[in-house]
């Protein structure tokens, strides 16, 4: 199996990591991203500015697709759904599916539609600011992480995908364990992306406040024992480890959720606390920091959406 042709659903801050870097390699007849409606008018308009350079990708609306090698969903966890349904005539026999969004639920909810031997699993490390379709990034800090559940051995398909990232200069890494790697980010995501949303500040700050740690290992504790229940080995070391990754973070970025908040976006609270929740409730385990996390980022999209004007 070879990738020769490959299509990218979700062109934000994920797929933006992507776009160029396929469209080099595979050329405009054989890479396109997926898109209809306004966001296809604005796509075709105004293109995307990554790193100063504005690019116009090949479009394509889901009714028009056809089946490629690989699909990248890269897309917010409240358009999954609507994503899903989006890249059914994309989806041929031999194609493989990467969904690189946050979250420990997507690839399950992908294949329940399209089954397992198009299922990849896979997550994104990185940090990326992008605001009013403008992307600035340093494309070689961070990585695409993915493979099957486990992978002692490679199997063919994560061998096609390694090989394509290759070509792509794609930075990757194939995780032993996969698992333990999406849980391990989600930790990371919750007490990062959701201290900073809930406080207004950015990723420097944990390295100048202790208060903002004691908050940000609150959170990640709360997963890790939602982990371990479900056999996942996540260990205070995995969280000690993570403030080194910290301090290597561009001081003023800003991550996801609180990005969101500032320009007026419907956040992933939902997919973050709101699972950290309803798991915890399930395994009767406390979660009252991700308890907090839910109930105060979800006023302030109440006060953006203009619930306490006079």
């Amino acid at each position: 199996m070879k990738i020769q042709k490959a299509a990218l659903i979700g062109l934000g801050a994920m797929g933006v990591f992507f776009a160029p870097r396929m469209e080099k390699t595979l050329g405009r007849e054989n890479f396109s991203v997926i898109a209809q409606g306004e966001r296809k008018e604005r796509l075709s308009s105004r293109g995307v500015t990554i790193n100063g350079e504005t690019y116009r990708f090949p479009l394509c609306t889901p009714q028009e697709g056809s089946p490629v090698d690989l699909i990248i969903m890269a897309v917010k966890d409240m358009g999954l759904e609507q994503a899903i349904g989006d890249i059914k005539n994309f989806v041929g026999e031999q194609t493989q599916i990467l969904c690189v969004m946050n979250g420990v639920k997507s690839e399950e909810q992908v294949a329940e539609v399209y089954g397992w031997d198009h299922v990849l699993y896979s997550y994104m490390r990185m940090s990326i600011v992008m605001k009013d379709g403008c992307a600035d990034f340093d494309p070689y800090w961070g990585k695409v992480h993915f493979g099957e559940k486990t992978n002692e051995t490679l199997t063919p398909r994560v061998q096609a995908v390694k090989e394509f990232l290759e070509r792509c200069d794609i930075p990757y890494q194939i995780e032993p364990d996969m698992l333990r790697g999406l849980w391990f980010k989600f930790m990371c995501n919750v007490g990062e992306n959701l201290t900073c949303a809930l406080l207004g500040i950015p990723f420097g700050a944990f390295r100048l406040s202790d208060h903002a740690n004691a908050i940000r290992e609150g959170a990640m504790r709360e997963v890790l024992a939602i982990a371990n229940k479900k056999g996942i080995a996540l260990t205070e070391e995995d969280i000690k480890n993570q403030k080194e990754t910290l301090m290597k973070i561009p001081f003023g970025n800003k991550p996801s959720t609180l990005q969101d908040l500032e320009a007026g976006k419907k956040t992933e609270i939902q997919m973050f606390a709101g699972t950290v929740i309803q798991m915890g409730e399930e395994l009767g385990i406390p979660t009252p920091i991700c308890w907090m996390y839910y109930h105060g980022i979800s006023v302030y999209e109440e006060k953006n959406e203009g619930m306490f004007q006079n």
